[in-house]
């Protein structure tokens, strides 16, 4: 499937078949095609927290406003960022480039990061909000629907999957076989009112 084309048909949707299975090369597919979305400095920030354990979902499901596509979609991850993923050997983050490039790059990653909690916070947005969209349209092309999800208790759904303190949840991402169709695209607002040519 042409990306544009995945673009168009992909849509945000909430019912499920609860019990399609999605096969573990899927998910494998799905997972290492994410790993590929880009991070600032190359930290890869995100974890992926497949979420499989039915109990465990259900827990989230409770968490989440008893939303069904919780339980009932194929695949459920949960999009989490180390925020101090630019700290921890960052060395490796360039292991295969040459080597003034690591001599760069690697001690600018320090010195980008280090003492600014905000910048580090909106990066593991940003990442996060990268792969999950590649997750949403790899989904497409292989014929499975996505709904992107904010609507839980962050703090809830932190502690079930025992988030560690230096992380961040940004979003879920439930994936499967939809069951019903989406709501009409609601309403497009027109380009020339999002699309600004050199200022405001």
């Amino acid at each position: 499937m042409e990306v544009s084309k995945a673009i168009e048909l992909r849509r945000s949707v909430k019912a499920y078949d609860p019990n399609h299975r999605m096969s573990e090369a899927e998910k494998e597919k799905l997972l290492s095609l994410a790993m590929l979305s880009p991070t600032a400095f190359n930290i890869q920030n995100w974890r992926f927290v497949v979420v499989q354990n039915p109990d465990l979902r259900r827990q989230i499901r409770a968490a989440a406003w008893d939303q069904a596509q919780v339980t009932d979609a194929s695949l459920l991850v949960v999009l989490a960022a180390d925020l101090k993923a630019w700290e921890k050997e960052p060395g490796r983050y360039w292991k295969n480039a040459p080597q003034p490039v690591q001599e760069f790059i690697v001690p600018a990653i320090g010195q980008y990061y280090a003492g600014r909690e905000q910048v580090q916070r909106d990066e593991a947005m940003r990442s996060c909000g990268i792969a999950a969209m590649n997750l949403m349209l790899v989904a497409k092309e292989m014929d499975y629907d996505s709904c992107p999800m904010d609507g839980f208790d962050f703090d809830a759904v932190g502690k079930l999957i025992n988030l560690p303190p230096d992380h961040v949840i940004a979003m879920f991402v439930a994936i499967g076989k939809g069951t019903e169709e989406p709501f009409p695209r609601g309403g497009q607002l027109p380009m020339g009112e999002v699309v600004i040519t050199d200022r405001f």
